[in-house]
């Protein structure tokens, strides 16, 4: 795909970027992790060429120096809440970073449970983090937060909570999910840093919005529609603009936000080292766009995925329309249309020939293909295997899949699991083309292009399977559908 992006450039000024603030404090930094540490794939669509683990590989170089504090906060324990896009509570997610920290070589201070009162939920995931040896500290709810300054910053407030020992120059607190008390730990943390005569100071890292992009820049528009459901808008930092004369952009969370944070800042080191926002922050992504163009027009289409994903929903669940019209206008801001891709006229167009689902591809060269439901394959398969024909330069009128390989599939399907559908779902079209390529070059040829696939976009006539949907998504191939359905009918799957 096009390149827009420098990702080693990134990795290096990131790094330097954090150290520089470190040195800044006197050698102690707590560093507000936000976004998606591992997997972020919203940055690697809207920046081509950034890796969903690039933030991770640039904490890997400074892992000598980087001590871990994950925070969560006991209501969402008591809740239960989870993580929509990995379908795991917050909890089990708290374990599973753990698990990825540790397996990488860092260092893992402690698990701190905020908004602790007694939660018996909390207290059984504190016992289960005691048996695994994973140190938990509390800290509790303070009347008056945020706003009541001289209590919170006081024994009674900050000073109650149970402090993190840690050793290393530089403590990233991450969390499972947004309201997980991130910066209230760093700011507690700061307290008894400051009590026990240490020097220490507090940094912000967020991808975005890019401070150093225009308001109206596409990167951040897609931004606001990623985080339309929370009804919540990138705006200029007024504070930022007053201090030095320079136009930057923020969140109007942190925005609102910053005079209460100044003010604790104050309160805890004698004096704020930040006059705004952007301050506090240490993101660099806009220093290493590489192809301004080829990012805009990654991020408008990001910009139409989240319009289909969200009207695809009120589809099938009758909820959501709210966010639907949010991402409605957000498209109207950025200039943008439903279709911004050329995979949705071809996908309808199919579908209006032939009479049945269909989908459509756009190659990494610009080419689009497409794909029909037929006796054998599904609409997802089908334009599956097109696009992997294309892409290894394999005819298409080539039939590369045996029918001893289908057939036995197709057969099982229906006489043995009961599916009146005999056609093959894409996860299992991959199962027989790799039989397939056991003895076939050609076969063997098409499935080494799926790497050829990955940031490919793919639209449907009809709302596909979530079964081929999460396929198409694990080969690394964005997703669109029609918001409607094959068929007429109460329940589908």
């Amino acid at each position: 795909m096009r390149q827009g992006f420098d990702n080693e450039k990134y990795i290096e000024s990131q790094a330097a970027h954090i150290k520089e603030r470190i040195a800044q404090f006197g050698g102690k930094l707590y560093l507000e992790f936000g976004g998606k540490l591992f997997d972020d794939y919203h940055a690697s669509r809207v920046l081509p060429g950034f890796e969903p683990d690039s933030k991770f590989r640039m904490l890997k170089s400074l892992s000598d120096d980087v001590e871990i504090i994950v925070a969560i906060n006991a209501n969402h324990i008591e809740k239960n809440k989870a993580r929509g896009d990995l379908g795991i509570t917050y909890d089990e997610d708290v374990l599973r970073l753990a698990d990825i920290f540790r397996s990488n070589g860092f260092k893992i201070a402690a698990v701190v449970m905020t908004q602790y009162s007694g939660q018996p939920a909390a207290d059984l995931f504190r016992q289960r983090l005691s048996m695994l040896g994973i140190p938990c500290k509390l800290h509790y709810p303070i009347e008056g937060y945020p706003h009541d300054i001289d209590l919170i910053v006081s024994e009674n407030g900050y000073g109650k909570n149970e402090f993190v020992e840690t050793e290393r120059p530089l403590v990233v607190v991450t969390a499972p999910g947004p309201g997980s008390g991130k910066l209230a730990t760093c700011l507690s943390q700061l307290y008894h840093e400051h009590k026990r005569g240490v020097a220490a100071g507090y940094a912000k890292f967020e991808t975005f919005p890019v401070w150093n992009l225009p308001l109206t820049h596409p990167v951040n528009t897609a931004y606001e529609a990623a985080t339309a459901d929370l009804d919540d808008a990138n705006i200029i930092d007024s504070f930022h603009l007053e201090a030095y004369g320079e136009t930057t952009v923020n969140y109007n969370r942190d925005v609102e936000a910053f005079p209460v944070v100044k003010a604790l800042m104050e309160k805890i080191l004698g004096e704020s080292p930040y006059q705004s926002p952007t301050d506090m922050g240490v993101n660099m992504v806009g220093y290493s766009i590489t192809d301004d163009e080829a990012c805009r027009e990654a991020s408008n289409m990001e910009i139409v995925r989240r319009y289909f994903a969200a009207s695809t929903q009120v589809k099938r669940t009758g909820t959501g329309q709210d966010l639907v019209d949010r991402l409605k206008a957000i498209m109207r801001k950025g200039g943008v249309t439903k279709d911004y891709s050329p995979a949705r006229s071809a996908a309808l167009l199919k579908e209006e020939t032939t009479g049945s689902p269909a989908g459509a591809m756009v190659l990494p060269d610009g080419a689009v293909v497409t794909g029909k439901t037929s006796t054998r394959l599904g609409a997802a398969s089908s334009l599956l295997m097109n696009a992997l024909k294309a892409v290894t330069g394999v005819d298409m009128e080539l039939e590369v899949i045996s029918n001893d390989a289908i057939e036995p599939i197709s057969k099982l399907k229906t006489t043995s699991l009961g599916s009146v559908n005999p056609r093959l779902h894409p996860d299992e079209t991959l199962i027989a083309l790799s039989i397939t390529s056991a003895t076939s070059e050609i076969a063997a040829r098409v499935l080494a292009g799926l790497p050829k696939l990955r940031g490919c976009d793919a639209f449907f006539s009809v709302i596909i399977s979530s079964t081929d949907e999460a396929l198409l998504k694990k080969l690394g191939i964005n997703v669109c559908c029609e918001p409607k359905f094959e068929r007429s009918g109460y329940y589908h799957r």
